[in-house]
């Protein structure tokens, strides 16, 4: 089992062929996206946003690579989401500035979650509302939708039906047998579909890795009992700003124990009120209080549920760690973070646990305590998934290269035949023509950064330089420099930023930049540009031997 990184541009589509093209969600744990295309006419499945890591500084989110559809963004039928959680519909708002009226499936929650994000963004969207057992055609694609259980209520699996062949994708699922909600992922559906006939099943591989079954829900209940009934101080719990059985399980905990409940962070307040308001979430009566409230309320009758279980800096929790909000936590308190570690998040993670255990306050994660249990079928589910559907062929998506290989080696254990399985990376092209599936050629896809209020204008390069800046220090070099005669008539002046060692380090080396500059200005060959370029050889081989180090060197070179 390969993967394929030299494979050409994909051939024209032809007639009758459904074409799938992963633009995010392959290869990384975020950024989900994939665009179906038959007879000239796209479908959307999800449209979500991947969290930056420690090496990309600056970064707010990332975008999957809309570069392929903005010449056809009037080909969209439909964008559809699976549920709603960041990495599914966080890069909605960017997609529509290409085209605002696109028709939005999803969930009545999804949509309504989707809305809200929208609003700030000052779009109203078309949408419409579909729930489990529904069947829509939009253009050439016949949509039904699959009750699937996940971390998140009105999570929803969706098969497309097309005359090239039948497409099953799950979204983000797992088995819970005893869900919060009561709503158990569709099995009879899926054997249902199964005895129609599934020719590719694009199947979340996020815990195909992990063996047996992944925990229940209601599992969580008696932790939180315990932690509740034995906690003499606040109680603040951190958990993603979607995730409402957590934050059912905290009120329902808080209640039994007599205390009420402040929600912190701006997402969370708003996710909360949208899931009350429309019966996903229930709250008795009386329970919450205002955070402004709740500051002055003994520290045993109050639990806080906040954002920042990532260990996102502007997010509440860093900023209680980091003494930069005005809920403060001290001995006595305990800090709960309700949630996995996505990949790439650890050493956030532990920087803001290091700095609330500094503070005095006692934190419980998934490491120490039963407080999370996973969205997302492990590696049990995932095999009786493939047996009860027998599907012709498997694209294992929604992972790391680790989990799509984990899950792709489980479909080839119950009878899967190695060659239909799709290892595919975000733009991997596979056509399916005549309910058969091959991998065909792949399209060039991009990070795109969002970065304050520019989006896809830092690139790659610039993000090197940030890390360079951040990691090696900054020097620049001045001089003037006659252009009649060649000579530094002033300068070289060498100043550091970053770096330890007084300016007086330079001293040494600040002769042979102006012999190397006159030199090359007397040759008759060398422009600003190549000045400019000779001092920066001639400083960097002198910092890298002396001072062991490869900082960012910004020379100027003025000619008088």
């Amino acid at each position: 089992m390969t993967f394929h990184p030299e494979l050409p541009p994909p051939p024209a589509l032809q007639p009758g062929t459904l074409r799938i093209i992963p633009l995010g969600g392959l290869g990384e744990v975020g950024r989900n996206m994939a665009v179906l295309e038959i007879d000239g006419r796209l479908l959307i499945i999800d449209c979500g946003v991947l969290f930056p890591e420690d090496n990309q500084p600056g970064v707010d989110l990332i975008l999957p690579d809309f570069s392929m559809l903005e010449d056809r963004i009037d080909d969209v039928e439909a964008i559809v989401l699976t549920h709603g959680h960041e990495d599914h519909i966080g890069a909605v708002p960017y997609l529509l500035r290409l085209r605002r009226d696109i028709p939005i499936l999803g969930s009545q929650l999804t949509l309504a979650f989707v809305d809200a994000k929208l609003k700030e963004h000052r779009i109203n969207p078309v949408t419409f509302a579909v729930k489990e057992g529904q069947r829509e055609r939009i253009g050439a694609f016949d949509l039904e939708f699959v009750a699937v259980n996940h971390s998140i209520p009105d999570a929803l699996a969706v098969c497309v039906r097309t005359s090239a062949g039948t497409i099953l994708h799950t979204g983000d699922f797992k088995m819970d047998q005893l869900p919060l909600d009561g709503r158990v992922t569709d099995l009879r559906a899926f054997a249902r579909l199964g005895e129609e006939g599934v020719d590719l099943f694009m199947v979340d591989s996020t815990n195909a890795e992990v063996p047996g079954f992944t925990t229940s829900e209601v599992e969580i209940g008696p932790e939180f009992d315990r932690l509740f009934s034995t906690s003499k101080g606040r109680i603040v719990v951190a958990s993603f700003a979607s995730h409402v059985h957590r934050v059912q399980q905290v009120i329902d905990a808080a209640h039994a124990h007599g205390r009420r409940v402040a929600f912190v962070g701006r997402s969370m307040v708003r996710n909360m009120g949208i899931a009350a308001e429309l019966g996903y979430l229930k709250v008795p009566d009386g329970i919450l209080v205002d955070p402004k409230k709740a500051d002055d309320m003994p520290g045993h009758s109050v639990v806080y549920m906040c954002t920042g279980s990532q260990g996102e800096p502007m997010a509440a929790l860093s900023r209680i760690a980091n003494l930069d909000h005005k809920l403060r936590v001290g001995p006595g308190d305990v800090v709960i973070l309700a949630s996995s570690l996505i990949p790439g998040n650890e050493n956030a993670v532990f920087r803001v646990i290091n700095g609330l255990m500094r503070l005095g306050a006692t934190v419980v994660h998934q490491g120490t305590a039963r407080v999370h249990v996973s969205g997302h079928a492990s590696a049990g589910e995932l095999l009786y998934c493939y047996n009860i559907l027998k599907p012709a062929f498997v694209m294992p998506v929604h992972g790391e290269v680790r989990h799509l290989l984990a899950n792709g080696n489980l479909a080839v254990k119950t009878g899967i035949p190695r060659e239909n399985v799709m290892f595919a990376e975000n733009g991997v092209v596979v056509d399916l023509a005549d309910k058969r599936a091959r991998i065909v050629g792949r399209v060039e896809v991009h990070n795109v950064y969002v970065d304050g209020s520019s989006v896809g204008e830092i690139t790659d390069t610039e993000l090197k330089d940030r890390r360079i800046l951040a990691e090696e220090g900054f020097v620049s070099i001045f001089a003037v420099m006659d252009s009649s005669n060649g000579t530094v008539v002033s300068g070289p002046e060498v100043h550091a930023r970053g770096i330890a060692e007084d300016d007086s380090v330079f001293d040494a080396i600040i002769p042979e930049i102006k012999a190397a500059l006159e030199e090359a200005a007397k040759s008759g060959s060398a422009d600003s540009h190549q000045l400019q370029q000779v001092a920066r050889r001639v400083l960097g081989r002198y910092v890298g031997g002396r001072l062991r180090r490869r900082p960012m060197i910004i020379p100027v070179i003025v000619e008088a």
